[in-house]
């Protein structure tokens, strides 16, 4: 399944390409990655046995700058989905006008099954491993699925250690007190939130009308459902890896993730201080939870969720992709058939990119951003690129997945140009 996940990743390239003119180079450029890295990770576990982990890292393309892209820890990593989030990664960058390429990196491994003790470990030799594939000025990985500040804080003592000085730019996403930037930890669902206030008007639709469903109660949804659920929006479902919530009249978001974080189960409570009441609610699946008769959808958990096999069952008007890749392309045609506008990953996720960019910033300057600094910084940057992409959507009468994609490609085009391309050299001869 991964294998074909890169094929439909790329249809979003040829696609795009239909509306841009930009060098042959960089279309060459963009097949294949730069990169790719396949390690083995042993590890002592606490009882005693060894074990080997695979683990992965994939340096897309790095025309704009060094690469930049997550480490992931799931049972299901491959090199083939590593690549595909790196090809994503390249596009948002260029997206965000950051200057970065893509990347990717993950360990296959259920992150669940280990001791802290065993997840450093295996943190530790991850780096031993990549060290020389990733640095400042190389590779600069971040958080992703089921890693963390701590994992983050780890693998950049590991770097320091073998480097034998401390380099807090080879990793964004790091705890504050090892140079971690504020914001970084809501930046996700801070941008995420930015786009979607920005889109709303333009579809003529206010918070207070509009019924919202989540699925992803993670680090990204929980948090983008208060901003959410603050700002007025109605949101009636909400899910994790287990299942989801549903409850017609609405739910009270900030009782629900306070009880999870508590708890680490996810019902449908209303909390006074420190006293939870459960209230009535549905118990539904993540599958439900996608077909479910709201407003706007948010799909905020892991890829290829909304497929050829279940968008006809989709019944939202709008969708907001917080996960990365998480409608196939032949699920997008379905969407469009149906007149639901999606506003794309490379887009709607890319907050969590841009304040590690800011992170970046300031561990090579030494100079730290208040919060009100970083958060100021994050909503111009969403804001600015949304209308630009919204604007060559309608222009090019184009979905805007293909106008994020057009405004990426552009960017990465005039960065090949700037090289030389084969125009410029049969030129000058």
């Amino acid at each position: 399944m991964s294998a074909l996940l890169f094929a439909d990743a790329s249809q979003r390239l040829q696609n795009a390409l239909k509306y841009v003119n930009i060098p042959d180079d960089a279309i060459e450029r963009l097949k294949l990655p730069k990169s790719s890295l396949k390690v083995s990770i042993p590890v002592r576990m606490d009882n005693g046995d060894l074990r080997i982990f695979p683990g992965y890292r994939v340096r897309y393309d790095d025309t704009r700058g060094p690469t930049k892209g997550g480490i992931r820890y799931h049972p299901n990593v491959s090199i083939d989905e590593v690549q595909s989030l790196a090809f994503w990664m390249t596009f948002k960058c260029a997206t965000l006008n950051l200057p970065f390429g893509g990347a990717k990196g993950g360990i296959t491994v259920d992150p669940k099954t280990l001791s802290r003790f065993e997840l450093e470990r295996l943190s530790r030799g991850y780096i031993d491993a990549v060290a020389d594939f990733i640095g400042p000025d190389v590779d600069i990985p971040a958080p992703d699925v089921y890693t963390n500040p701590m994992i983050m804080g780890w693998m950049m003592d590991q770097y320091s250690i073998i480097k034998r000085h401390i380099s807090p730019a080879v990793i964004t996403g790091k705890p504050l007190t090892m140079g971690g930037s504020l914001g970084r930890d809501t930046a996700t669902a801070m941008g995420a939130f930015f786009v979607i206030e920005t889109v709303m008007p333009k579809v003529n639709r206010s918070p207070e009308s509009t019924t919202v469903a989540i699925q992803g109660f993670g680090n990204a949804g929980a948090v983008l459902a208060e901003l959410m659920f603050k700002a007025g929006y109605k949101i009636v479902a909400v899910s994790d890896s287990k299942g989801g919530i549903y409850a017609k009249d609405g739910l009270d978001i900030p009782s629900i993730k306070h009880f999870k974080e508590s708890t680490r189960h996810l019902k449908a409570v209303y909390c006074e201080g420190t006293v939870c009441n459960i209230v009535e609610h549905d118990v539904i699946t993540n599958e439900e939870l996608l077909t479910l008769d709201v407003d706007m959808l948010i799909p905020a958990a892991l890829e290829n969720q909304i497929t050829d096999a279940n968008a006809n069952d989709v019944k939202a008007k709008l969708i907001f992709e917080v996960a990365n890749g998480p409608t196939s392309s032949a699920a997008d045609d379905l969407l469009q058939q149906k007149g639901i506008l999606v506003v794309p990953d490379i887009l709607t996720n890319a907050g969590g990119v841009t304040v590690s960019y800011f992170e970046w910033v300031q561990n090579r300057t030494g100079l730290y951003w208040k919060l009100d600094e970083v958060n100021a910084q994050l909503k111009e940057r969403m804001v600015e690129e949304t209308e630009r992409i919204w604007t060559i959507a309608t222009d090019k009468s184009t979905p805007i997945r293909t106008a994020a994609y057009v405004h990426a490609l552009n960017r990465i085009g005039e960065a090949v140009e700037a090289k030389g391309t084969k125009s410029y050299y049969l030129g000058a001869a």
